[in-house]
């Protein structure tokens, strides 16, 4: 049996031969599958081959199961039925006893105010669910959901396919970091005061180039160079360097060092840099994502992130 199972026997066969015993009759199997008469005794006749055995005998204008039948029905029906349940079943998902690991594509604005909070709801409701982070951003993110290699995203996007889902999470918006013990700025800053000082920025391209430099094609003072924000507010602390950052980063930065002051920028950096949920349409329905999507937004509305004063 194992062997003709491995080279034709597949399950459709078992379920053929469940209706026929139930119908007593291969043509009204045939209309209760939506199947043509010669399709259904075909199946009987590899289900037979397989199990080396007749399973029905004719009797009058019908048939009944043989021995071997009657043995084989005991046990199709209710594995076949056990299948069905299975496949129609929603599983039930229970945090505190999951144990899946999710893969979360985070920018590094996403790392610095998502994490902390994030981790500490796993600890308190779902203990052994955990996180792998993988760093994405704009140019990035795209290509991360398509090849599956992150559950949920949490990045500045643009354009996306159809099959990816989106759900707003902040408003975009840059502010001007500095510290005021070293950086003494006029209470409104220009334009040529901005380009005037020394400037530490961040730049995917890992060259000099940030921002500012990509949208508006003027060049900064840079005296560093970074490839994420997630260290801006240390550099910022105890320099003279000015540091353009989402309001996101500067708002972390001024709860954990509020001598650090914020300014407006001279240019308008608000258009197109909102930070958005994304994942793929196939883990829409999943429970464990979705758990950690609510809570993602959950979190996201307790985190005050407006522009700091």
């Amino acid at each position: 049996m194992q062997e003709n199972y491995g080279r034709d026997l597949d399950l459709n066969l078992l379920r053929v031969f469940v209706v026929v015993a139930d119908a007593g009759s291969v043509t009204k199997a045939a209309a209760r599958l939506y199947l043509t008469q010669p399709a259904v005794s075909a199946a009987l006749r590899r289900l037979t081959d397989a199990v080396a055995a007749p399973l029905f005998v004719k009797h009058g204008r019908g048939l009944v199961l043989s021995g071997q039948g009657q043995r084989l029905l005991a046990v199709a029906r209710p594995a076949l039925q056990a299948l069905v349940d299975a496949t129609l079943a929603t599983p039930p998902f229970d945090p505190a006893t999951s144990d899946r690991i999710l893969r979360l594509g985070l920018s590094d604005v996403a790392e610095i105010w998502l994490l902390p909070p994030l981790l500490r709801m796993l600890e308190h409701s779902a203990r052994n669910m955990r996180v792998i982070a993988v760093p994405v951003h704009f140019r990035t993110v795209d290509e991360a959901l398509r090849d599956r290699r992150v559950d949920i995203a949490i990045a500045v996007a643009d354009e996306m396919p159809a099959s990816v889902h989106r759900a707003p999470l902040f408003a975009g918006g840059f502010v001007c970091l500095y510290d005021p013990r070293h950086a003494k700025l006029p209470k409104r800053l220009t334009e040529r005061e901005y380009f005037a000082r020394d400037h530490v920025i961040v730049s995917y391209n890992h060259d000099l180039r940030g921002l500012i430099e990509d949208i508006f094609g003027k060049q900064r003072r840079v005296r560093c160079s970074l490839s994420s924000f997630a260290h801006v507010a240390d550099i910022v602390d105890g320099s003279a360097l000015l540091a353009t950052v989402p309001t996101s980063v500067a708002t972390h930065a001024l709860r954990v060092r509020p001598h650090l002051r914020t300014t407006k920028l001279p240019l308008d950096l608000t258009g197109g840099t909102g930070l958005e949920m994304l994942w793929p349409s196939a883990t829409h329905d999943d429970p464990a994502c979705r758990f950690v999507r609510d809570e993602i937004q959950a979190i996201a509305k307790r985190v005050t992130l407006q522009r700091p004063k």
